[in-house]
């Protein structure tokens, strides 16, 4: 099913700062269901499948680049899908690109306010959810549920053990959970959080019982979506310099963040480092693009 249309991963070895970094090129494991999303939905649509689903129901935000992926994945491969959007305001706008990409691959969007989709975890929601929505099987916000980390342990390779560190954006914690499970022990997780506040280090801490992680929180430029002139500016250089695109809402955020600890003599000398591109450049702006 997703196995027959993954291509191979591509890794990029950049010298920064004088510091070796392979880049893991998973926004090129394909061009719909990019980076991290591609594992996270894998198990996910095996069982809808295995289980007779037709229907698929998840979570999201304006930007998200999980809506956009099970849009497209749910149509590749045959299920009806909706979309649960944080916003009820939004349906009286006309879509961004995310959202339009969604409607076009057939996903019927779903506005809802912000205060109601706060409780998307909680039972007597998703009991009404499931009365409106009938026999659909839900996917949680981000993909991120203990089937997403199983797809997600299959980013790491046994030649990955040669690696000091790995790191990646944080949006919901299914992805570095699933770096961590299929670490080795001298291994060292570093995630960098999309968001502000401490709440993904508690959430990851109750998915895996391994220590050797952290979540920092000191490069999400405010919050989700939040951007400053200094991460376009930085997007933009590495863009020049590396030719690896980046968006600004994690895999940009990541390695500013990646690139100011190196500088600060963060890492020990000789450290190997492998940096996950987790994709999601369907949410690059505009701003990337001006000079």
């Amino acid at each position: 099913m997703f196995d027959s249309i993954a291509q191979q991963f591509i890794d990029q070895t950049l010298n920064v700062h004088g510091m070796q970094l392979t880049i893991r090129r998973l926004d090129l494991v394909h061009p719909q269901i990019s980076g991290n999303k591609f594992f996270k939905l894998k198990y996910n649509f095996l069982q809808a499948q295995q289980q007779g689903f037709k229907k698929l129901l998840t979570f999201g935000g304006a930007y998200s680049n999980h809506i956009a992926a099970t849009a497209f994945a749910a149509h590749q491969f045959g299920f009806a899908s909706i979309g649960i959007i944080r916003g009820e305001e939004l349906k009286e706008k006309p879509l961004n690109p995310t959202l339009k990409t969604a409607q076009d691959f057939g996903m019927q969007l779903h506005f809802v306010s912000r205060e109601d989709y706060r409780r998307k975890q909680q039972p007597d929601f998703l009991a009404e959810l499931q009365q409106q929505f009938p026999d659909h099987y839900v996917i949680p916000e981000g993909g991120t549920n203990t089937l997403a980390i199983q797809g997600c342990q299959e980013i790491l390779k046994q030649r990955d053990r040669q690696f000091d560190v790995i790191c990646c954006a944080v949006g919901t914690g299914g992805t570095i959970t699933g770096l961590i499970e299929a670490s080795q022990n001298h291994q060292h997780i570093l995630g960098f959080s999309a968001l502000k506040g401490t709440f993904l280090t508690e959430d990851v801490a109750k998915l895996t019982h391994k220590k050797n992680w952290q979540i920092m929180d000191d490069y999400c430029c405010g919050g989700y979506a939040k951007t400053t002139a200094e991460l376009i500016q930085f997007v933009q250089n590495f863009e020049a310099e590396y030719g690896i695109p980046l968006e600004q809402i994690y895999t940009g955020k990541m390695l500013m963040g990646l690139t100011e600890l190196i500088v600060k003599g963060y890492f020990p000398a000789g450290s190997k480092l492998l940096v996950i591109h987790t994709g999601g450049l369907q949410g690059r702006t505009p701003e990337l693009h001006a000079n």
